[in-house]
């Protein structure tokens, strides 16, 4: 029998919603009871108001939870129809959000040190992972990616959850590295003196493709957060399917966290 989903409609209110970067903001529902059962890694699915034509949630993954205060932090790109009447919910409306979503992030027991490399919107489930890896005193680097300098967000998020090195790389150059994020991490892994053991990724398929290998050449174990449409969100509609050396399996239940040397890239 498969697993069922823990998956369970709550209702929740908008206490902020704001741009924080270019096409990007940053919305803090209140939701006290999923908020005490997120994992890092997991993914909410929201109904977001505004559209009556709009049957489908939009699947989100989120920065941070806080049980004590029964909040949520999503950081989001506006990239269409749906995303933009979200960016519009302002303070005190509600709506329903499904959760908690799909399978998080499983750091390796006896980890002694992990590299975080995070493209664009890969950036929240990420930066989640590192709040969770300062707690428990386990060292961790960073390397994110972005297009432009205006496009870039969590760099400040992720000193305060206690990393060590935190490398910027831009598509344009504008800040940081002048290309992809993925030299910066290949130089890291490729540093005697560091020696991960675990590496997570969460971004651009190609980025994450590349960063697998590195860690597998590095001889890392190395998770991903795949980006698929996971529209129903337990596992009934098979429109986010991963294929793996194992199969396809759905995103929304066996993921959005796949073991990266298991996912056929």
């Amino acid at each position: 029998m498969p697993t069922p989903s823990p998956a369970r409609i709550h209702d929740f209110t908008v206490v902020t919603n704001e741009p924080i970067a270019q096409d990007i903001y940053a919305l803090r529902i209140a939701a006290p009871e999923l908020a005490r059962r997120l994992e890092p890694g997991q993914f909410l699915n929201l109904a977001v108001p505004g559209n009556a034509m709009s049957l489908l949630r939009i699947p989100l993954s989120f920065a941070a939870a806080d049980p004590d205060e029964g909040t949520i932090d999503i950081w989001y790109a506006v990239v269409g129809e749906g995303t933009e009447r979200l960016a519009q919910m302002q303070p005190g409306a509600t709506s329903t959000v499904l959760g908690p979503g799909g399978h998080g992030w499983t750091v390796p027991e006896g980890c002694t040190r992990a590299l975080l490399v995070a493209g664009g919107i890969g950036v929240p489930p990420v930066l989640c992972l590192a709040r969770q890896l300062g707690a428990a005193g386990i060292p961790f680097d960073v390397c994110i990616g972005a297009a432009t300098a205006s496009a870039l967000v969590g760099a400040d998020a992720f000193k305060d959850a206690g990393a060590g090195a935190v490398l910027l790389a831009t598509d344009d150059g504008s800040l940081g590295h002048y290309g992809f994020c993925t030299v910066p991490a290949e130089q890291l892994l490729r540093d005697a003196d560091r020696h991960y053991d675990y590496v997570a990724t969460c971004g651009p398929e190609p980025m994450m493709a590349k960063i697998a290998a590195l860690a597998e050449e590095a001889a890392a174990s190395c998770e991903a957060s795949v980006e698929r449409m996971m529209s129903c969100g337990f596992g009934a509609c098979a429109t986010c399917a991963v294929e793996t050396v194992h199969g396809m399996k759905g995103a929304c239940m066996c993921g959005p966290v796949f073991d990266a040397q298991e996912v056929v890239w």
